[in-house]
């Protein structure tokens, strides 16, 4: 039904449009009790890999990765879609257009995106409205914050430290977003001379917050796949000196090694199929160099159960999709829960709670 009639309905609409309606939709559904329920009985996985990481038990190991809900418009919704976690975002502390349009563009024949959004956004104030108005969902609430574009990165921290401020009471983990491409400048910070005042800040900001509320709120790191190796691994150490709970592998890519789409030229962070490879290979490297000592959640290219296996066993606990919806539609968390499931023993279940 979506492949044959849905997306092509989708695909005569520009990208960002497209995206829009699809979110409003979902958001109106989660909004009516009766819709919202036939959502769930739809879409809801027929069973359910528990899983337990940075003290958060996550329904199930797939979650919506960040970009899909910037705002926290459609929570509602897309909790009911399946996923065990749900991450809003990226959340900047005051409002923002992002970049000029058009700024999203489909690679169909290579299955991927290519956005240079830069982190449109109605602001921490704004999304703190939203999320007070809502009930408690049926999937953990990550928030991927970042900072606002005229933010020199010597003040960065500051705007890190006001959103965990501000959205503690809401989530369940924090992303702290250092790598998308579209933001000039703010890739610098995953490097060490920015990150590890950076990453003191917002832990110190968190450990307030967590014991104001009574209650773990994890940080997480979002890396890029466009480090080298030695880059990623002194980002590794800071990361790990500060005991991070875990890290989000890995952001969109500036390569565009192999595409064959007409829109491979534009400039912005690809995603999807593309990205698959590129990002398992960085989560492999992550966890052999941190010996497994830092869970990590892979994201890039999921579109399967098979894509998603491929990032458990390079060393993800869990997985987060987005470009995935685009081309299979609002059942394939479901399709990836159910697929993997069979293949999960008790075994390995053990060996990713960390």
């Amino acid at each position: 039904m979506y492949s044959r009639v849905i997306r092509p309905i989708l695909f005569r609409l520009p990208p960002e449009a497209a995206h829009q309606l699809t979110l409003r939709l979902i958001g109106l559904a989660g909004r009516i009790l009766p819709l919202r329920s036939l959502l769930t009985s739809r879409f809801s996985p027929t069973t359910n890999q528990k899983i337990s990481l940075f003290g958060i038990n996550f329904p199930n190991q797939v979650g919506l990765a960040a970009g899909y809900d910037k705002d926290a418009q459609a929570i509602l919704g897309l909790s009911a879609l399946g996923f065990g976690h749900i991450e809003i975002g990226t959340i900047t502390p005051r409002p923002q257009t992002g970049n000029p349009k058009p700024r999203v563009f489909r690679l169909p024949e290579d299955q991927g995106v290519i956005n240079r959004m830069g982190f449109p956004g109605k602001g921490a104030a704004a999304c703190a409205k939203r999320l007070a108005k809502h009930p408690s969902l049926n999937a953990v609430l990550g928030i991927n914050i970042g900072k606002n574009k005229e933010t020199p990165l010597e003040q960065a921290a500051q705007d890190y430290t006001y959103l965990i401020e501000k959205l503690s009471i809401f989530a369940d983990y924090f992303a702290i977003n250092i790598s998308s491409p579209n933001t000039v400048g703010l890739r610098q910070l995953q490097h060490r001379h920015y990150l590890d005042h950076l990453i003191k800040e917002c832990a110190f900001a968190r450990d307030g917050q967590s014991e104001r509320l009574q209650k773990p709120i994890p940080l997480l790191v979002k890396l890029s796949p466009d480090l080298d190796f030695n880059e990623l691994n002194q980002t590794l150490e800071t990361i790990l000196s500060h005991k991070i709970e875990g890290i989000i592998a890995t952001n969109t890519t500036i390569s565009r090694h192999r595409l064959i789409s007409s829109n491979a030229g534009e400039t912005g962070g690809l995603s999807g199929d593309p990205l698959s490879q590129i990002s398992t290979r960085v989560i492999a490297h992550i966890h052999k160099q941190t010996g497994g000592k830092i869970p990590i959640i892979g994201v890039g290219g999921v579109a399967s159960a098979q894509s998603a296996r491929e990032k458990l066993d390079a060393g993800a606990s869990l997985v987060q999709i987005y470009t995935g919806l685009i081309y299979q539609g609002p059942l394939l968390a479901r399709k990836i829960i159910e697929g993997l499931s069979p293949v999960l023993s008790g075994k390995n279940i053990e060996r990713r709670e960390i």
